[in-house]
């Protein structure tokens, strides 16, 4: 069974179960309150589990793109501008919808008390000082304490080192891909009890504060699809500036692969139907196709930083707990570094979300709420990853159409990491 019919059967059986206890919890009956703690217990380990994959999740994928890709100066630095700015973009879309929407601010509920369920304190003060503290002290430093621009900035040191070192440098990325790889097995192990943990938070929610928390989700949905649809616009827009394809012609071409993004909710498995369609249908150069739907698609999760920033606005709407403009900023920063290191796996996303939750002091333990729409969200936002993979690369062939080399000339596209 899919993970997302999983979800929907622990959803289900979670309502069922929350309203049971929730009848029952009263002093007429002892051991309730017990019982609906013991079972949200699970979720939070879960939740843990999750936490404790994502940084170095993301310093392996870093350090893995960097070494095995093969990118000219001149191409690189545009490709890094094309990506960084699309995802600000994402991410300043997500802000001003859920600023303006508000889509949980009439559902105010409390933050968790216990000390499992609470995140750090909130942030406050400048935040450019805020980023320079997690500059590491050390290079392990990152990694034991959970900290994800560290990491990335280590992560770039060693990869960079490596790539300077030709004779170590394929031994480096095999360690790399490997780790990698290791990560990522035991990331679905924990993803296999995601289900679980949906049945066990929302039977606590609904049996100690009932429907109260889920009133605003639908309204939660309609803003992720509005901002979502924004993005879409800003892609078919620049896509219409800066290169000869035009948004018919991508959209049509690239059919195929955005709807299996959706239906697989992966864009890995995605990537290599991408490359076909940009290539033999859109008519794009390889190289091009290379760049954007290859390597660029390791740092490019447009989708994936966008729901991430709505996200933490939406909880602490929920919770009555107000972002100040400088931890909206910190929200910024923490989702683009947090979409770029997203692994292209079926929700992903609920590890790198840890990361921007803990950034601003919102409580990991509300996450599970989200988790009961995340599946079908995952789809829609890993639809516009692929989208924006697909835009970088007619952007990449430029404002006009050059002809495509022999099939003897094309060069070999290079193999899809693991990370996008």
């Amino acid at each position: 069974m899919p993970l997302y019919g999983r979800i929907v059967i622990g959803l289900v059986l979670g309502l069922i179960a929350g309203v049971v206890l929730g009848r029952m919890n009263g002093p007429e009956i002892d051991g309730i309150d017990k019982t609906l703690n013991a079972v949200n217990v699970p979720a939070g380990l879960v939740l843990k589990l999750l936490t404790a994959l994502a940084t170095p999740l993301i310093f392996l994928a870093v350090v893995r793109a960097i070494l095995t890709a093969d990118v000219q100066a001149k191409d690189g630095r545009r490709l890094a501008w094309l990506l960084f700015s699309n995802t600000l973009v994402a991410v300043l879309i997500g802000l001003l919808v859920a600023n303006v929407l508000q889509p949980g601010a009439s559902s105010h509920t409390t933050a968790p008390t216990t000390a499992s369920d609470t995140a750090p304190a909130a942030t406050t003060g400048d935040p450019v000082t805020k980023l320079l503290e997690h500059i590491p002290g050390s290079l392990l430093k990152p990694l034991v304490d959970g900290n994800p621009v560290g990491a990335i900035i280590v992560a770039l040191g060693v990869a960079f080192a490596f790539r300077g070192l030709p004779k170590y440098r394929p031994a480096a990325a095999a360690v790399a891909s490997a780790g990698f790889d290791a990560i990522c097995v035991m990331l679905h192990w924990v993803i296999a009890l995601v289900p679980l943990a949906i049945f066990c938070k929302i039977t606590y929610i609904v049996g100690t504060e009932g429907f109260d928390k889920f009133y605003k989700l639908g309204w939660f949905i309609a803003a992720v699809l509005i901002a979502l649809s924004l993005q879409t616009t800003f892609y078919m827009i620049r896509l219409r500036l800066g290169s000869w394809v035009r948004p018919t012609r991508l959209i049509s071409g690239t059919r195929d692969a955005l709807v299996m993004a959706f239906s697989t909710a992966s864009s890995t498995a995605t990537t290599p139907v991408n490359y076909a369609c940009l290539t033999e249908k859109v008519g794009i150069r390889p190289k091009s196709a290379d760049l954007g739907a290859m390597i660029g698609s390791n740092f490019n999760n447009d989708g994936t930083a966008l729901y991430e920033a709505m996200c933490a606005l939406f909880i602490a709407q929920l919770l009555g707990m107000e972002l100040s403009a400088g931890q909206q900023v910190l929200v910024v920063i923490t989702s683009v570094i947090a979409g770029t290191g997203a692994a292209g796996i079926p929700e992903a996303g609920l590890v790198t979300m840890t990361l921007v939750f803990n950034a601003v002091g919102l409580p990991t333990a509300m996450i599970p709420i989200l988790l009961t729409v995340d599946w079908f969200l995952d789809r829609c936002r890993t639809t516009i990853n692929v989208l924006a993979d697909a835009t970088v690369s007619c952007l990449l062939d430029g404002r006009e159409r050059q002809e495509k080399p022999s099939d003897d000339a094309m060069p070999t596209p290079a193999t899809p990491l693991v990370v996008s």
